[in-house]
């Protein structure tokens, strides 16, 4: 143990990437703490209805916003690994896509608030969290610091624009302020994380802006390559959030306030893997470059630790979670307690699907991506159209799950590009097996 540590601390690889994980984990840890704490605090100032509607603007608007991302993310990073020589034109067209998109997207989201039944103020709320989705343009430079392993940078500017709402927020509630006024928080926290970004990029000596172009043809291959990830992250939108809106449309505002309290709590964890699989995410495609035997039991190794990440946290949550909700919460946000209990095991599927949509973006099956969020999308809402008249809020939770298991882990069975991935998932779930064979031979 003493001697693989020691080699461990001795690899420049191994020290370069745990550096940036560390820094990752530091900030969402933080954001955990700090960012959780003061939208309990918002939630119990709000109250049910005033938070349900609230949550309900953002999950509307969250709809959108993969459309407006384009898809770009991982490919964008996975370019910028393989060919650090067109680092300006990647940014530079990349930045122009997002951007229009940003302001391509308001239009739609105004039609889609025409076919709902909301009041004007809802839709307000609506339009006002939508600002944001421009913004989202200037994480091309997180692309950059993920490519370069040097996401410390985008940690400082996160955790700047953290206290800097969260100081904002609590006067708020000091003040008396209208719920519209913590919509228009969600566009601030967007200003500035976009100014905080240009600030670092500019202290690290990026590759100068002046040098960022935009290249027609280097666009048509981006959006080649990202179009089914634009439906995929459109689907996933769909069934992570169309629960929170068809809850308002069948059981109220409150009801979504209660169902939202429950769900961050819960979803305040899926910073792990997103950390995790962001930072790794280049030491995975350097194994997929240096052979098929180092790139699976890179692939085994993060599948396993992602499903026992989850099921640690599931476990005392279960046990302790209707407690915690009335704790944080009040009394009053009382029945989100069995909500919390149901929705945190969605977190092992959750977690389990992150590292595998890096496998799938390391492998370009963009459009296996989105068949099987697609599968998720159309179980989520069918369950949640049934459950919910049912057994209320605790259905979307039910709901939840079931669409998680079936996208992340039994869509592999119907997919024969992709059934090996079953066996290392299988591993992952009962470690045991990881003791009789190498995953490697599989393939």
């Amino acid at each position: 143990m003493r001697g693989s540590l020691a080699k461990l601390k001795a690899h420049a690889g191994f020290r370069k990437y745990a550096a940036n994980t560390s820094w990752l984990v530091a900030e969402k840890i933080l954001r955990l703490f700090v960012g959780l704490f003061v939208t309990i605090w918002v939630a119990r100032y709000l109250g049910p209805s005033d938070f349900g509607l609230l949550s309900y603007a953002q999950s509307f608007a969250l709809l959108f916003t993969a459309l407006a991302s384009l898809g770009l993310d991982s490919i964008v990073v996975r370019e910028l690994v393989k060919d650090s020589s067109r680092q300006g034109a990647l940014l530079g067209t990349a930045f122009v896509l997002k951007a229009v998109a940003g302001v391509l997207v308001l239009p739609l989201i105004y039609a889609g608030l025409q076919m709902t039944s909301n009041a004007s103020g809802t839709n307000l709320l609506v339009i006002v969290v939508a600002l944001s989705i421009f913004f989202q343009s200037f994480n091309v430079i997180d692309f950059y610091f993920q490519a370069k392993v040097l996401s410390k940078y985008v940690a400082f500017a996160n955790s700047l624009t953290l206290m800097a709402s969260s100081v904002i927020k609590l006067s708020l509630i000091v003040s008396g302020a209208s719920v519209i006024a913590f919509a228009w928080m969600v566009v601030f926290d967007a200003v500035v994380l976009a100014i905080g970004l240009v600030w670092f990029y500019w202290r690290r000596k990026g590759p100068a802006v002046e040098r960022w172009q935009f290249d027609a043809s280097l666009a048509r291959q981006l959006l080649k390559d990202s179009w089914p990830l634009v439906l995929s992250g459109m689907v996933i939108s769909v069934y992570m959030k169309i629960d929170q809106i068809m809850i308002k449309e069948m059981l109220g505002e409150s009801a979504v306030g209660y169902y939202a309290a429950a769900v961050r709590l819960s979803e305040a964890w899926y910073f792990i893997p997103m950390v995790l699989a962001t930072s790794l995410f280049p030491a995975l495609l350097n194994a997929r470059q240096r052979g098929p035997q180092l790139y699976l039991n890179r692939l085994q190794h993060l599948y396993t630790l992602m499903v026992w990440l989850a099921i640690a946290i599931a476990i005392p949550v279960s046990f302790v979670g209707p407690w915690v909700i009335e704790f944080l919460y009040g009394v009053e946000f009382a029945p989100a307690g069995v909500v919390l209990v149901v929705h945190i095991w969605a977190a092992v599927f959750v977690f389990l699907g992150v590292a595998y949509g890096k496998y799938l973006a390391a492998e370009n099956y963009t459009r296996k991506a989105l068949y099987r969020t697609g599968l998720g999308a159309l179980i989520n809402v069918a369950l949640n159209w049934l459950l919910i008249p049912l057994w209320g809020i605790v259905g979307a939770a039910v709901a939840l799950l079931a669409a998680q298991f079936m996208s992340n882990y039994l869509y592999d069975v119907f997919d024969p590009d992709v059934r090996h991935q079953l066996r290392l998932k299988n591993r992952a779930l009962v470690p045991l097996f990881l003791l009789k064979r190498n995953p490697a031979e599989t393939t």
